[in-house]
């Protein structure tokens, strides 16, 4: 069978097209050595007559598929979830909420439910790997024209953080972005808690905020044009990804840069990137967790 990446939208349409198969498929992604209870970790169950859950034969706890992830509770069909993460995981340039309600022929509301839920899977999926090794940092700034004409850290743009691990020959691997108030050395630490081994390190310019970071090796000085070439590049592509589909929008910025992350960091594995999506919001957790 062809990847899913390989066959056009009508094709996808025609595969996923019922409520069994979705389900079916869902299941492989969340219990790939089979059935698992969440609970008491029994592998035993049966499923419940009419109501599209398994029940352990142990505890009786019952799951679903879709129980406990960024599913959960969803009243929208399986097969526009499908959808969906197929034309959000195929189209490099990322889709709107607008282009998705007009294609799944679904309301505004419910596009931007589903683009907000697969988003927030992509950052949990991101979020279960520190950055290693050497890793390059710098902040960066979106938006339009400023209100107060500063440029650079004095404006009143939507401040980023951008840090991305590479390897020892300078070729990039990984990047996390995130979206901060200000560039105080609380702020980036918090940023390099959140995102950055212990121990890795980290490569930036000699700003203030940034000498002052602790639990990893800091190499931090005036760097010239063309230093931090791949962190700049990122940035660069990023600032385009989001002009090009989000018309540069600032509002939902995190849940953007996000997508973004994800798919930079599965850019040498794009074959697969419809199943690494759909694994990835399979094995989410839901919004409150």
């Amino acid at each position: 069978m062809a990847h899913a990446e390989s066959i056009t939208f009508e094709e996808f349409r025609t595969r996923f097209s019922t409520e069994e198969i979705c389900r079916a498929e869902l299941f492989r992604f969340r219990f790939p050595n089979g059935f698992v209870c969440p609970k008491c970790g029994c592998t035993e169950y049966y499923p419940v007559r009419g109501r599209n859950t398994f029940q352990c034969r142990a505890c009786r706890h019952q799951t679903s598929v879709t129980a406990g992830t960024v599913m959960h509770r969803t009243h929208l069909p399986l097969t526009a979830w499908f959808w969906a993460i197929y034309l959000c995981a195929t189209d490099k340039r990322g889709i709107s909420a607008v282009q998705l309600s007009r294609t799944l022929n679904i309301c505004y509301e419910s596009a931007w439910y589903l683009l907000h839920r697969i988003r927030r899977a992509m950052a949990q999926r991101d979020e279960k790997n520190a950055l290693s090794g050497i890793v390059e940092m710098d902040d960066g700034y979106i938006g339009g024209a400023t209100h107060n004409g500063k440029r650079g850290r004095g404006t009143d743009k939507a401040k980023i953080v951008v840090a991305l691990s590479k390897t020892e020959n300078g070729a990039a691997l990984f990047t996390r972005m995130q979206v901060v108030e200000d560039v105080t050395s609380k702020t980036l630490q918090q940023v390099v808690g959140k995102t950055v081994a212990t121990g890795a390190k980290i490569e930036c310019d000699g700003y203030k905020s940034y000498r002052s970071l602790s639990g990893v090796a800091l190499d931090a000085k005036k760097y010239e044009t063309g230093d931090l070439h791949w962190l700049h590049k990122a940035i660069s592509n990023l600032k385009a990804f989001l002009l090009g589909t989000y018309h540069g929008r600032c509002t939902q910025l995190q849940s953007y840069l996000d997508e973004f992350c994800f798919r930079f960091n599965r850019r040498n594995t794009s074959d697969q990137i419809f199943s690494r999506l759909t694994r990835a919001v399979a094995t989410s957790c839901g919004l409150l967790c």
